[in-house]
């Protein structure tokens, strides 16, 4: 006797993504405005609208969202695209006018998920590792940026290794939150002046 198969109603299905989708993204300004530790799923809850039951049905717990939070920033990241983009770029100037305005945007653009995931690590049970598994690509890229700029024509004066450091002191996150959010510039000008000192500095 053939066994029934079981119906998905697309219909069901998209509304379940939608209610996942609103989850993450109340959870992502809930933690980015109070703090991880300061927040519980019945706030998120309460905030998405939703019973919390719905929220551990369709997300999971708290360390879960967040967990989801990262993967998800990271995806959403386009380093792929702009790194593609950079790699083409044939002068050290070119290269990191590139990335100057690359990690701006992407920095920019993921600004509350950076930030959830900052106040996140004081109090979460694994935080370092979560740091490094939201960064890895972040870093990963900055290290291809340095040995990209290492077959131009004049090198930076640094290592490889020292070159990505230097790009990763710059144009990491921490640089853009210390200029942006810290010293209230904005993204215009914090932009233009990480570009002209990395472009003096490696010269």
């Amino acid at each position: 006797m053939p066994s029934k198969r079981s119906y998905v109603s697309p219909l069901r299905a998209q509304a379940a993504a939608q209610t996942r989708e609103l989850i993450l993204r109340q959870a992502t300004e809930l933690f980015a405005e109070r703090g991880y530790g300061r927040v519980t799923v019945a706030d998120i809850a309460a905030a998405a609208g939703v019973a919390s039951k719905t929220v551990f049905a369709s997300v999971g717990s708290k360390s879960d969202i967040l967990n989801r939070i990262v993967d998800e920033g990271v995806n959403a990241s386009g380093y792929e695209r702009a790194m593609q983009t950079l790699l083409e770029e044939r002068t050290p100037e070119s290269v990191l006018r590139a990335l100057a305005h690359g990690t701006r945007m992407g920095n920019e653009r993921q600004f509350t998920v950076h930030e959830a995931i900052r106040k996140a690590l004081p109090v979460h049970e694994d935080g370092e590792a979560l740091w490094e598994r939201a960064t890895a690509d972040y870093r990963d890229a900055l290290h291809t940026t340095a040995r990209h700029m290492h077959t131009l024509t004049p090198a930076p004066s640094y290592p490889v290794e020292e070159t990505a450091d230097l790009l990763w002191h710059w144009f990491g996150p921490t640089g853009w939150r210390t200029l942006v959010v810290e010293s209230g510039w904005s993204w215009d000008r914090a932009e233009d002046v990480l570009y002209r000192t990395a472009v003096a500095a490696l010269r």
